[in-house]
């Protein structure tokens, strides 16, 4: 790696950086090493230029297999705690020279080992099919000979295809379930080589220091606002003055398996018979149209806030001063506006060890700035909020993080400072003023608006209110100016209530002044129409009377109303004397029903015939009884749809009350 250097870093909040090396290069290839994770993002973004007039003619990469998948084939294996006994069984049958101690080598096939599992180091022995040549007759001779393997010292493979696997074991064997390797395949000659790429990097965070200083009789106040961007050094070799940028937004970025080699699953499709009743049509195709593509885009947690570097352990000999401050630390970085995005560049070059954290200071602005109490009873219920709010007029894009706050040179409080974009206001929280106290409390009445009358119905507009009354109690010995936030409820509007100081998207701020030792009460209304119907019919006299005293209805509309209810109480009369008919007519059909029961067991002749006459001249009564009730009836049916039509004509006369 260090063959070619990092020269630029830019860091984003995404968990992603982008990196750039670049430096000379001799040589037909060079090699590159990345963590495995790491892999496909590098195949992803990969990009390589020379600015030589050499040429890039390819990268190869591992492929990723485990190391035993790798290893399969291989001649020589070594075990992590047997390594020379499983190098010599490995070179059996291979050409080898062993040196021994204070000995000449002995050069031939090495046969194998004879290990002594009791002492396998001290009494194991090694055995190689030697050959010795005769200086007299030139005669060859050849003999196994045993060394003890605690006598050997160095073993010189004189077999290419052994040398071969043993360099491939090790290469697999470093690093090999970790790291992956690249190699960039060049032209021949000399190379001026930049490799680009991206890959998973630790967020940069940034945190700032907010010192003011205040004087009572002004509204506004001065202050310096510094921001030191933090970065992580998280690669496996030092940064050495390097061009560095910590980009703010939000690009959109995802993960892209390109390294995993994937064979899709094909049908298996069976032989079958090629005959055809019938010639075979087929529809053309029709215009392809690609699928939606989506990408799910996954919120990097915050960084969680760092104490302030620059107080942690201090102590001042005096207040701190804007000024100092000031002169102190100057931003070394400046910005650069790319769309969504915005970026940092630090102006010096950056040094940071590896395994090592650091810290640039990125903005150093003065900026006119306002205090506030404001109450919100959603975020803080029974005490308002000291806040700070100011105009982003340092020409930067402020990222989101920790703010530590001075007043007068001493630390007042801590808050988190929003994604604030260029000329875009800013308001940070950072303590509690305890010394006043809210109460509030919230009443939901429904007032009656207005009435119309639709067709059978009467719709009555209404008002739901909701009234809420904050109770706000100064117990400090100074007038403080409160900043009540009111949010605002879904589909209603502020009434009868002054005018707000400020308007946010979501609530209305209303200032309130409170002198000390006072309650002050202040009273924010908001309301919503509604709509309910009530069929005609339904209304009581009570209501309508109300109505009509209440001013909801003129005297014509009241009158007109009240004629319509008589007239449907009529009706409701006439149903009831229908109904009354109804029962007696009930009544004599039993009474009937009992009289013809009794007059099946009488005799015609006698007591029983006088009886049973008796009962013929009721039956006869009732029957001319029945027959009255029944012109009874249809004669209040009559009167009813009588009633009816007269009833429709009322409404159909009806117009808005």
């Amino acid at each position: 790696m260090t063959q070619l250097p990092i020269t630029r870093m830019t860091l984003y909040k995404h968990g992603v950086g982008f990196f750039q090396r670049r430096g000379p290069v001799h040589g037909e290839s060079i090699k590159l090493t990345f963590r495995r994770e790491e892999m496909a993002d590098v195949l992803k973004s990969l990009t390589v230029l020379d600015y030589a007039d050499g040429q890039v003619r390819g990268v190869d990469y591992d492929t990723p297999q485990n190391q035993e998948e790798r290893l399969s084939g291989c001649s020589v294996i070594l075990n992590e705690t047997r390594t020379v006994r499983d190098l010599v069984e490995s070179l059996r049958g291979r050409q080898v020279v062993l040196q021994k101690h204070y000995d000449f080598p002995i050069e031939g096939i090495l046969v194998g080992l004879d290990e002594d599992p009791t002492k396998p180091l001290a009494k194991s022995l090694v055995s190689i099919l030697h050959k010795e040549i005769n200086s007299e007759t030139k005669a060859e001779t050849e003999m196994v000979v045993n060394i003890p393997l605690k006598d050997v010292e160095y073993i010189t493979l004189r077999d290419e295809t052994a040398l071969s696997d043993l360099h491939f074991f090790l290469q697999t064997a470093v690093g090999q379930e970790t790291h992956r390797s690249i190699t960039i395949r060049l032209s021949p000659d000399e190379h001026d080589l930049e490799v680009s790429y991206i890959a998973p990097a630790p967020t940069w965070r940034v945190s700032y220091r907010l010192v003011m200083e205040t004087k009572p009789a002004e509204t506004e106040s001065q202050a310096l606002l510094q921001g030191w961007g933090i970065f992580d050094n998280q690669l496996e070799e030092d940064l050495q003055d390097i061009a560095l940028s910590l980009t703010a937004g939000m690009p959109i970025s995802f993960r892209y398996d390109l390294y995993t080699p994937h064979t899709p699953t094909r049908p298996l499709v069976e032989e079958e018979d090629r005959t055809a009743a019938a010639p075979i049509m087929f529809d053309s195709e029709a215009e392809k149209k690609p699928d939606a593509f989506y990408v799910d885009g996954l919120a990097m947690p915050e960084p969680a806030p760092m104490p302030p570097p620059m107080l942690a352990g201090a102590k001042f000999s005096r207040a701190l001063r804007m000024e100092d401050m000031d002169k102190s630390v100057t931003s070394g970085a400046t910005g650069k506006a790319m769309g969504e995005l915005f970026q940092y560049n630090v102006s010096a070059p950056v040094t940071v060890g590896r395994g090592q954290s650091a810290m640039v200071p990125i903005v150093s602005s003065k900026l006119a700035c306002q205090k506030d109490l404001i109450f919100n009873g959603s975020k803080m219920p029974v005490h308002p909020v000291a806040t700070l709010r100011f105009k982003n007029s340092t020409n930067l894009t402020l990222e989101r993080g920790p703010v530590t706050v001075l007043e007068n040179g001493e630390y007042v409080g801590e808050a988190v400072l929003a994604f604030t974009a260029d000329q875009a206001e800013a308001v940070i929280s950072y303590a509690v003023e305890l010394g006043v106290h809210v109460k509030t409390e919230v009443e939901s009445p429904s007032v009656l608006e207005s009435l119309s009358i639709e067709n059978v119905f009467l719709v009555q507009h209404y008002y739901d209110i909701t009234r809420t009354v904050y109770q706000l109690d100064n117990r400090t010995a100074h007038p403080k100016t409160i900043l009540i936030e009111h949010e605002l409820s879904k589909g209603h509007t502020i009434f009868d209530t002054p005018e707000p100081t400020e308007k946010t998207l979501n609530t209305y701020r209303y200032a309130v002044e409170v002198l000390p030792g006072r309650l002050t009460s202040f009273t924010v209304q908001q309301r919503c129409m509604r709509e309910n119907r009530v069929m005609l019919q339904y209304i009581s006299y009570q209501n309508l009377q109300k109505y009509f005293k209440d001013n909801f209805l003129d005297k014509r509309a009241y009158q007109e109303l009240k004629a319509l209810l008589d007239k449907w109480a009529e009706m409701a009369r006439l149903q009831n004397e229908i109904t009354a008919q109804e029962k007696r007519r009930d009544k004599i059909y039993k009474a009937q029903e009992q009289a013809q029961k009794n007059m099946q067991v009488l005799s015609q002749n006698g007591e029983e015939g006088a009886l049973r006459s008796q009962y013929v001249k009721q039956l006869s009564q009732s029957e001319a009884e029945l027959s009255k009730i029944d012109q009874a009836i249809l004669q209040l049916q009559a009167e009813i749809k009588q009633r009816e039509a007269e009833v429709g004509q009322m409404i159909d006369g009806f117009g808005k009350v």
